[in-house]
């Protein structure tokens, strides 16, 4: 395996010279401000997040803020990200936060672990981005790139492994503040560079100590990847409810609801997946609306 050494320079030296310039990797950007954007990043661009976070942080720039607010209020603003319960998920922790942290992010990976929505990448993240701390931060553009340049496979495994955590620890640079560049170095190269579908190698600054490219750069042979549908789904029929109820400021009618989707049985099984996943309530005996 290359040196790490090497691998850190060379890197590094890359984001130097390529990282975007995003709002919550300022330099005076705040703990809740990467917070959101962590959440807001899951499954979704860099380009459809911006505005979001932009209007998130400038409606609620603290988490007492938005915890002060109806959930239903953070699924509105939530717009069409996609997957709106993680916009659930965050209300939940910024309550968690004023209850348990009085209103501050908290710096610690396990408090951050505890909170509502947040798992072991984004608790790492937060800890590494937000505070500068030691921590091996895995997600998807990352392993990309270790399975690659470390693994020589096209692709890491659907799911995290125990060595996937050893390899990424043991190329984790020693000083904090280097360890913390490193993690979002490493992902921006994954995200602009070694991406899922025509990487360029060319372009990439460790392409020639990659074990993938050197290997002659196999197919991916591993568990099938199926792309995820849209079309016709049920997850494109609630989005469709969802944004009707987004967009009134009061009750809204079922009539209204089926208006916007033709099929009766589909869109009954995506209106209850929204009343149980709280996404919706039912507030008569045909009316609906967001949480309160």
């Amino acid at each position: 395996m290359t040196a790490p050494a090497t691998l850190h320079e060379r890197i590094l030296d890359w984001y130097d010279d390529h990282a975007r310039d995003l709002p919550w990797r300022e330099p005076s950007a705040s703990a809740w401000s990467v917070m959101v954007s962590e959440f807001m990043l899951q499954q979704t661009p860099v380009a459809r997040v911006l505005p979001v976070h932009e209007a998130w942080l400038e409606r609620w720039p603290t988490p007492a803020a938005l915890a002060a607010e109806p959930s239903g209020e953070a699924v509105r603003a939530w717009g069409r990200l996609g997957y709106p319960r993680r916009a659930l998920r965050l209300h939940a922790a910024a309550q968690a936060i004023v209850e348990r942290h009085g209103g501050e992010v908290p710096s610690a990976y396990d408090a951050l672990r505890a909170l509502p929505g947040v798992g072991d990448y984004t608790a790492a993240a937060i800890a590494a981005f937000a505070f500068r701390a030691r921590h091996v931060v895995l997600d998807t553009n990352v392993r990309r790139v270790f399975a690659r340049v470390l693994g020589g496979t096209e692709l890491p495994t659907p799911s995290v492994t125990k060595a996937e955590r050893e390899l990424g620890a043991s190329v984790l640079p020693e000083d904090p503040e280097t360890a913390a560049t490193w993690s979002v170095a490493v992902m921006e190269l994954g995200a602009l560079v070694c991406t899922a579908a025509k990487p360029g190698c060319a372009r990439c600054p460790v392409g020639d100590r990659c074990a993938w490219q050197a290997a002659g750069r196999p197919a991916y042979d591993g568990p099938v990847r199926r792309p995820q549908a849209w079309a016709g789904t049920d997850r494109q029929c609630r989005g469709r409810l969802l944004a009707v109820l987004r967009e009134s400021t009061g009750p809204v009618h079922r009539s209204a609801l089926d208006a916007v989707w033709p099929d009766p049985v589909q869109r009954e099984r995506a209106l209850a997946g929204l009343l149980e996943d709280r996404l919706a309530v039912q507030v008569g005996p045909d009316t609906f609306t967001l949480p309160g």
